[in-house]
């Protein structure tokens, strides 16, 4: 069995045998009282790969003895001062449910013991009139053995961690300890101070990622095309990997940002074959359109399952006739198809695994070509405007289009170019600043109406198969065809909207607001 905690923490440096009297921590606001839980001895010994790929992501894996949680925890930060902690069960191997979890991380590289911190531990709990414990601190004695180099290290330190308190605690309690004479530590976790005391051969490569840390740090805009293309396509690499443990525990959302993550990334490459070789780049974005149909299996799914219910809810109970919800289960039971299940064979398979050494491969060593050594405003606004000339022509034969299915077809297809468009207007922002952010946002507007088309060609399929297997089991198909004349409507109000939104978007691009983006070639 799995355990999830989200672990709320501060950590303080402490002088070694200082303790933390009860006293020091007696009459804060909103405390009621303190208790002395005892001390503990804890044993972990932490995993990473030779090359320390799990420290580079703020990810630490131990496998601990002692104390009441023992067994194999894996911490992942959300947010700065903020880690979820996965547990599982002591065993001898690594539970396969913590093993998925660092895939997209680890991949082929095996995991080895890389720390051992052996830790007396003394506890405070803070708790409230009726007992509960709100927050708890520990003053941890500890010892670090690297178990490659054989160097060892010690050092005292406080920690303060979050039970069910309010997050203003923390602060509170913050100041009494730093009026105490305790300082913030200097290094986020324990793993992170032991390798820099027995200066690991891997920290230099540790200490480099970014995942958990501050993220508000300025950055010069890109300076050549080039710097623009890879630093948006190293955005949504990042993405993927990081989004990959959320789809596999199903955390809401996670599989349709993972979509786009795919979807953004073979955008950019098919948008900027100017910058980076189209030749080299062609099977990665072949991979990523398979990705993305992966990933689009679960989510099209349940898209259509609740426009379908939602639609049966928003039905007068006269216009009801027979057991059409149940009926709408039955359907979509049958689209399913071991999703969840599906989706995670794929995301632990070879061809997946290649995909992201083949994306780490091109940002290594990306596929140059002459213009990615341009200025970037001048290419990006060019891929810009090149997708949205892309975009007016497949409008135009949309608006042109007969009704019926050569209509509904041609306004997918617009939709996917005004996507295409929309995600190029993105990866010009750091260049192109507020001209390329209207452009971001006339794109949804865009994408918006033609995606509520297509949905409702999507839906009215639905509805004639439903209809059909109603009338095979001998039931009423009178609501699926009001349904479907619904349906039916909902896209002629987009068909209708469709010039007047394209008006509106025509009219921003002769605009002056539109800057460098509408100048001429």
């Amino acid at each position: 069995m799995v355990a999830v905690v989200r672990e709320t923490e501060r950590k303080y440096e402490t002088e070694a045998g200082r303790e933390i009297p009860s006293a020091e921590l007696a009459g804060l606001a909103g405390v009621a009282g303190t208790t002395d839980s005892g001390s503990t001895s804890l044993d972990a010994l932490y995993y990473d790969t030779r090359d320390r790929r799990l420290a580079a992501e703020g990810i630490t894996l131990r496998r601990r003895s002692g104390g009441h949680d023992a067994g194999w925890h894996l911490k992942m930060p959300l947010e700065p001062g903020v880690r979820e902690e996965i547990q599982a069960p002591d065993q001898e191997e690594l539970p396969a449910a913590l093993a998925g979890l660092v895939r997209s991380r680890v991949r082929d590289h095996a995991l080895e013991p890389v720390m051992r911190l052996r830790t007396r531990r003394a506890v405070t709990l803070l708790h409230d009139t009726a007992g509960d414990t709100l927050a708890e601190v520990a003053v941890d004695e500890v010892e670090a053995e690297h178990q490659t180099t054989g160097r060892t290290a010690g050092w005292t330190e406080t920690e303060v961690e979050l039970v069910s308190g309010d997050p203003a605690l923390l602060d509170t309690v913050e100041e009494r300890l730093l009026a105490a004479g305790l300082r913030p530590a200097s290094h986020t976790s324990k793993l992170q101070r032991a390798r820099v005391e027995t200066a690991d051969p891997g920290h230099q490569r540790g200490s480099s990622g970014s995942s958990g840390g501050d993220q508000a740090e300025q950055v010069p805009p890109p300076a050549t095309a080039g710097e623009a293309v890879l630093g948006y396509v190293r955005a949504q690499v990042r993405a993927l990997v990081e989004l990959d443990p959320a789809v596999r525990r199903d955390a809401p959302d996670s599989v349709h940002r993972m979509r786009v993550a795919t979807r953004r990334l073979r955008s950019a490459l098919r948008t900027h074959r100017a910058v980076l070789d189209a030749t080299a780049t062609a099977p990665v974005v072949e991979e990523l359109r398979w990705l993305t149909g992966e990933l689009g299996v679960d989510r099209d799914r349940e898209v259509l399952a609740d426009r379908l219910q939602t639609a049966v809810d928003d039905l007068p109970r006269a216009l009801r006739t027979g057991p059409v919800r149940g009926r709408l289960r039955l359907f979509d039971r049958a689209r399913r198809s071991g999703t969840r299940r599906r989706l995670v064979t794929v995301l632990d398979s070879r061809r997946y695994l290649d995909l992201l050494d083949s994306l780490d491969s091109l940002l290594a060593e990306p596929p140059m070509l002459a213009a990615a050594h341009r200025p970037a405003a001048k290419v990006m606004a060019k891929a810009v405007r090149r997708d949205f000339d892309r975009l007016a022509a497949r409008v135009g034969e949309a608006l042109a289009a007969e009704p019926g299915p050569e209509r509904d077809e041609a306004v997918h297809t617009a939709r996917k170019a005004a996507k295409r468009t929309r995600y190029a207007a993105e990866a010009a922002r750091p260049v192109l600043g507020k001209p390329a952010k209207r452009y971001v946002r006339h794109m949804k507007a865009l994408q918006s109406l033609l995606g509520e088309h297509q949905d409702s060609v999507v839906a009215r399929g639905a509805l004639r198969e439903l209809a059909a297997q109603a009338q095979a089991a001998g039931e009423p198909s009178f609501t699926y065809g009001v349904l479907h004349e619904r349906e039916a409507q909902r896209a002629t109000r987009c068909e209708e909207e469709l010039p007047r939104e394209w008006s509106r978007i025509t009219a921003f691009t002769a605009s002056d607001r539109a800057g460098r983006l509408t100048t001429s070639r």
